[in-house]
């Protein structure tokens, strides 16, 4: 039996920043892709969110990877803007779509943005919350220092994007006791794809060519900071989705707590910020994803190589 996911993205594959210099991630197209190829999954609906590019420029992406390389008719909506605003609730064509989805099938989600279409589904349809078999997302930490490192040596803290967009969206996933799935910047780190790999990756097919060549701007941005390569973050949630023996998983508990803001440590103000943080002690049971099985790299790229 195939496994019923639904794909929630903030695809920014080959954009350019909005507010800084250089290229969005690429990650999620990988994600994507992976899942289009599986022979154990059936996508029943993609839907677009704010986060690493505008709603206009995923849902634009979205429906071109719909369009030009899914294996079968996939539909695509768009979704949120921007967070959660919980003094006015508004919903959209995403969570609509999913909501009806959702009334006739059990899904998985997997949601690879900004929790915000999963937040506002849970807040307006609560009694569908038994039709989510699991969301997974990435993001998570295990402690307030455990800062997401870039570069060789490193020049940089990432920020948990996914979270930082949007924490009472992932809020509203715990409180409605939904099962969540993590893959966090731990296990993330601990992949890497190279220009060896975009070179293999372009093969000929439409969808492995398009994502190497878009992907050369990003790995140049990685090498740049001194690494040899570039984690694809996103496709680790996907690869849990298809085969979750190849991951190494922890039960713990989540908390949303504040801390001292790991992307300013160097100024002077005083700025603190949410984190989310897993650990054994009480609070909100999630599946934590920290690391790989030896042979990984090897089992993403033949998955990815069709």
């Amino acid at each position: 039996m195939k496994k019923n996911v639904w794909i929630d993205t903030d695809l920014s594959v080959g954009m350019k920043r909005y507010h800084k210099e250089g290229y969005s991630d690429v990650d999620d197209g990988y994600a994507i892709l992976q899942l289009f190829y599986a022979d154990t999954i059936k996508i029943h609906g993609i839907s677009a969110v704010f986060g690493n590019t505008k709603i206009d420029d995923a849902y634009r992406l979205c429906n071109k990877m719909a369009t030009e390389f899914a294996p079968y008719e996939i539909p695509v909506f768009k979704g949120a803007g921007e967070k959660i605003r919980l003094k006015k609730v508004v919903t959209n064509e995403a969570v609509e779509a999913l909501a009806e989805a959702l009334k006739n099938e059990v899904l998985s989600i997997m949601a690879i943005g900004p929790a915000t279409n999963i937040g506002i589904l849970l807040l307006l349809y609560p009694e569908l919350k038994s039709q989510i078999k699991e969301v997974v997302l990435v993001a998570g930490r295990r402690t307030p220092t455990s800062y997401f490192k870039i570069g060789q040596p490193v020049s940089r803290h990432a920020p948990d994007l996914n979270f930082d967009l949007d924490n009472d969206s992932f809020r509203v996933l715990f409180e409605h006791g939904v099962k969540v799935v993590l893959c966090p910047f731990e296990i993330s780190n601990k992949v890497w794809l190279t220009a060896k790999d975009l070179g293999e990756l372009k093969n000929g097919r439409p969808a492995n060519d398009w994502l190497s060549e878009e992907s050369q701007p990003w790995l140049q941005q990685w090498l740049v900071s001194g690494d040899n390569g570039f984690n694809p973050f996103d496709v680790l949630a996907s690869h849990y989705l298809i085969a979750p023996e190849d991951l190494v998983i922890e039960e713990l508990n989540a908390h949303l707590k504040i801390h001292a803001n790991d992307m300013l440590l160097d100024t002077p103000e005083n700025t603190y910020k949410q984190y989310l943080i897993c650990d054994k002690t009480v609070g909100f049971p999630v599946t934590y994803c920290y690391d790989v099985v030896y042979d990984y790299h090897q089992k993403l790229m033949d998955s990815l190589i069709k």
